[in-house]
């Protein structure tokens, strides 16, 4: 009998550490699930807004521009085969309302300075319009502009010349693949001629540092030459 009631005795006592242990457990998942719920909801969606609180400035974007340490990656104008928009040529192109949507951001790069720039497009129709109509003919175009992957940033540094910015007019795809790599997997879909800026310092690491949309630049104060 003394066996028996030892026997129960121990089974209780184990029956007693095993259940605060399962709720120990269950807290801390639950934690854990409040706190990847916060995360998901809090934090960052997009890169920052350039445009906003004097970002360009707190960035330091306008002095990485101003050496020459900027890459920027701009999707084309307004498709023409996704829009009631006129045509401005082929089908496969952009619009007329997407042609003086370039030219005006455009302009505001010329704002920013051009003198060490170089242009590269994706050889699409839509991109080499869109570069046009931006920068003028000069744009070089690269296929890998277009089939784009995760070695995109790598290619885009392997092309930059040094104390140069590039300007890469590309597609929606390859700049998500951007915003992924770099911590921004829910960033939604790049407008029409917006304009992702990265850094690279002088041991060729990139950083993300922003975005601007077309309608932004006009917020934007005069840079200081």
């Amino acid at each position: 009998m003394r066996q028996q009631h030892d026997q129960l005795t121990a089974s209780l006592n184990r029956r007693r550490l095993v259940v605060p242990m399962r709720y120990r457990l269950l807290l801390a998942v639950s934690a854990l699930m409040a706190l990847a719920s916060l995360a998901y909801h809090y934090w960052p969606r997009s890169p920052v807004n350039l445009a906003q609180d004097g970002n360009m400035t707190s960035t330091g974007l306008y002095a990485s521009w101003k050496a020459g340490d900027v890459i920027v990656l701009v999707r084309h104008g307004e498709r023409c085969d996704s829009s009631s928009n006129e045509c401005l040529g082929p089908m496969d192109g952009i619009t007329v309302v997407g042609s003086a949507v370039s030219t005006a951001v455009g302009q505001s790069f010329e704002r920013l300075g051009l003198e060490s720039t170089d242009v590269f497009a994706s050889p699409t129709t839509r991109t080499v319009q869109t570069a046009q109509s931006m920068f003028g003919p000069s744009a070089s175009t690269q296929s890998w502009l277009y089939d784009c992957d995760e070695t995109l940033i790598d290619q885009a540094i392997a092309h930059k010349k040094d104390k140069r910015n590039l300007i890469l007019v590309t597609h929606s795809g390859c700049i998500s693949k951007i915003e992924t790599l770099y911590g921004y997997p829910r960033a939604p879909k790049s407008e029409y001629a917006s304009a992702l800026f990265i850094a690279v310092n002088s041991q060729g690491k990139a950083s993300l540092r922003g975005i601007l949309n077309h309608e932004d630049w006009a917020n934007l104060p005069t840079p200081m030459h």
